[in-house]
């Protein structure tokens, strides 16, 4: 959708910062990559690693007569790929924030994906504004986890997962991701009364107290979800 499509309403929020502040900041970002093509913009990044022996977002925006490195991003898709486009690696490897990054925009989608099945399976849902969780048929609480996997330098798979233990939801879902962190691998689906730490570490293969829970689908979820119509009394 274009941004002429977009409906606005101003001032809907509190600002977190002053408009006045907000624009200045908006033209200095523009002014700064103004009419820059791909090869001066790299060129000039080249030129700052080869001065400088690094690269980092605040060694870019303290460059005078450089585009900001919230510009490099946008126009490259990220620091991470403006820096290879140069040459330049850095010291640690990065590339999680991208995953990380990948898998929250990921996140939505598949809460959606939950939603529409459950509603096929004749479920009522609504949204916990407070905890990010959903209400099922006004009788339990679901939450998905999307689990980044990482693989260990003997190439072994491992995901680690984090629970909000503080207002645990009566089902989990836990969607395990592939090697490559594009689809999902498995499915686990924890229930409140499995005592779960506030962090998980999972292998491809587990015990039986966690491997329990692990299926290939949420096909198991929409089955135990879906409501049984009791024969009417008499």
């Amino acid at each position: 959708m274009t941004p002429d499509m977009w409906i606005r309403s101003r001032n809907a929020f509190d600002a977190l910062v002053a408009r006045e502040l907000f624009e200045a900041a908006q033209a200095i970002i523009a002014s700064r990559a103004f009419r820059l093509s791909d090869e001066e913009m790299l060129a000039s990044l080249k030129g700052l690693y080869h001065e400088k022996g690094l690269l980092s977002g605040i060694v870019i925006d303290e460059c005078d007569g450089l585009a900001s490195s919230s510009a490099y991003a946008s126009r490259f898709g990220s620091l991470l790929r403006a820096y290879s486009l140069v040459g330049y690696t850095p010291d640690r490897d990065y590339r999680y924030l991208a995953i990380n990054r990948r898998l929250r925009e990921l996140h939505p989608s598949v809460l959606e994906g939950v939603l529409t099945n459950l509603s096929e399976a004749g479920c009522s849902t609504s949204a916990d504004a407070e905890s990010d969780q959903i209400i099922v048929n006004e009788e339990f609480t679901l939450s998905v986890v999307i689990a980044r996997c990482f693989e260990t330098p003997a190439g072994l798979l491992r995901w680690k997962l984090r629970f909000d233990t503080s207002s645990s939801p009566d089902i989990t879902v836990v969607v395990r991701m592939d090697r490559t962190n594009t689809a999902p691998f498995d499915f686990y689906m924890f229930p409140r009364m499995e005592a779960l730490a506030e962090k998980v570490r999972l292998a491809e293969d587990n015990n039986l107290r966690l491997d329990a829970y692990r299926f290939d689908t949420r096909d198991l979820l929409y089955a135990i979800a879906a409501p049984v119509p009791l024969p009417e009394v008499a």
